[in-house]
């Protein structure tokens, strides 16, 4: 049996940088990956997939160069193999330079192989026993495949998967309509390919305000993406050009099958029960405000414990975890301010509460909307899809939430995620500053015409 002081189990986006905090501590410590360095991120999420979207982004570029003066001749033609590949290097010069950077790291053991525990304070792998104080996992999510009628006789594709086609689908069918199955349906309709997206639910993006959703699904549809929502009881039956999917009325004929759908955490082969580990019913490992499961000595970061399906609230998981055991910090999950995006163009940049949430917290709040179409950098751009939205409290003036759906709106909402998490009151805020010609410059504008809505 060998003994570390920490062992981390999956190398996503909190684990790695913990190993190294602790080994910069003196600490000895195991870092133990099934698979990739990196995790999701890196390897099949937001590193090829925003690579991906980059090319899509250039070819819908270049076929409307003449809107700008620029006249291309002849048809955009995209290689996909190019595409792949571009995506491939990034994709392993960043896991590269993780491996560089262990190897270099004296008291860092990687160990590649399946973890699995064999008590509250032990884990085997490759046939070994290793043993610690601590153990950290960082195991991640895969997508879930849902038991849809004749989903076994076809071959489909995941978010996994995906990224490595280096061929053009013919007609790609995406089943599920929130952030995922979105930014591979308008990539893949930039490519070249008949696109439809399939959902279940009343609406796109389901967590978000319905004007907000409404707003998406306008994007998609001016872009030539079939959207089919309110699509009960969707079936597959091979036929020999590809896969026929039954939705509610619609009859659909792909050549390819997204399945996008959801994410499951990476639980269920782990032994949790060895080590009298919890999780919910959906394999979520619950935890404390510190990151804590039940097990005493043995916590859970990134996607596997329910609070953040994003690699930056995984690594925000590693800085909790870091400043409370190893600088004497009292960091609580709790603290953190929720903000994500979706990556579309234009994309969304969220923080916070959203409008239909603000509503049922009971407090009385101000609503502000702003359409892109009133913004001098998108007019300059021509690009005056979306709007801009933001929620304060009436009350006590804080600013409770914003979604920036527009260009350079993952960007944009930084303005507001700071200002949140600094505390700063909307009339604050509304007082600054800003520099022409921005899209920021429009927040104080945006915050000056809060109105009192009813509840």
């Amino acid at each position: 049996m060998k003994s570390f002081d920490a062992i981390v189990v999956g190398a996503g986006q909190s684990g790695p940088f913990l190993a190294a905090r602790m080994v910069e501590k003196g600490m000895k410590v195991a870092l133990i990956e099934r698979k990739f360095l990196g995790g999701t991120c890196v390897n099949a999420g937001c590193m090829p997939t925003k690579t991906l979207v980059a090319s899509a982004r250039a070819a819908h570029v270049a076929r409307n160069g003449a809107v700008y003066g620029v006249n291309i001749p002849g048809e955009i033609a995209i290689d996909m193999k190019v595409v792949r590949a571009r995506a491939e290097t990034v994709t392993m010069n960043a896991r590269n330079g993780l491996i560089d950077w262990f190897n270099a790291m004296d008291g860092m053991t990687v160990i590649y192989g399946h973890a699995r525990f064999e008590g509250p304070k032990t884990v085997s792998v490759n046939g070994e026993t290793l043993t610690a104080p601590r153990i950290f996992l960082n195991v991640g999510a895969r997508p879930v495949i849902p038991d849809l009628p004749g989903i076994n006789d076809i071959d489909y594709l995941t978010s996994t998967s995906i990224i490595h086609l280096d061929t053009l689908p013919r007609h790609l069918a995406v089943i599920g309509g929130s952030y995922i199955g979105l930014e591979f349906a308008q990539m893949y309709r930039r490519f070249g390919a008949e696109v439809s997206v399939i959902e279940h639910g009343p609406k796109l993006a389901s967590r978000e305000d319905e004007d907000i959703s409404d707003a998406i699904a306008d994007i998609m549809r001016s872009e030539g993406i079939g959207v089919h929502t309110d699509a009960g009881n969707i079936a597959f039956a091979r036929n020999r050009s590809g896969v026929t999917i039954t939705a509610g009325s619609a009859k659909i004929e792909a050549s390819h099958v997204l399945i996008a759908t959801g994410r499951t955490p990476n639980t269920d082969d782990l032994g949790l029960d060895a080590a009298g580990v919890a999780t919910d019913k959906r394999g979520y490992i619950p935890v404390d405000d510190k990151l804590a499961t039940n097990v005493e000595g043995i916590f859970a970061l990134g996607d596997c414990n329910g609070h953040g399906a994003f690699t930056h609230t995984s690594y925000n998981d590693f800085e909790i975890a870091a400043a409370n055991l190893l600088d004497g910090d009292d960091r609580k999950v709790s603290s953190r301010i929720l903000a994500y995006a979706l990556y579309i163009d234009p994309p969304l940049g969220r923080v916070g509460m959203t409008e239909k949430q603000a509503r049922a917290s009971g407090r009385r709040i101000m609503v502000s909307t702003r359409p892109m179409s009133r913004v001098g950098r998108a007019n300059e751009r021509g690009e005056t899809k979306g709007f801009m939205k933001v929620v304060a409290d009436a009350e006590t003036k804080e600013i409770l939430g914003a979604a920036i759906l527009g260009i350079e709106g993952d960007e944009v909402i930084h303005g507001l995620i700071d200002a949140m998490n600094a505390g700063t009151t909307y009339p604050t805020l509304q007082w600054s500053v800003p520099i022409h010609p921005t899209v920021s410059e429009l927040i104080p504008t945006l915050l000056a015409d809060l109105k009192p809505v009813q509840l």
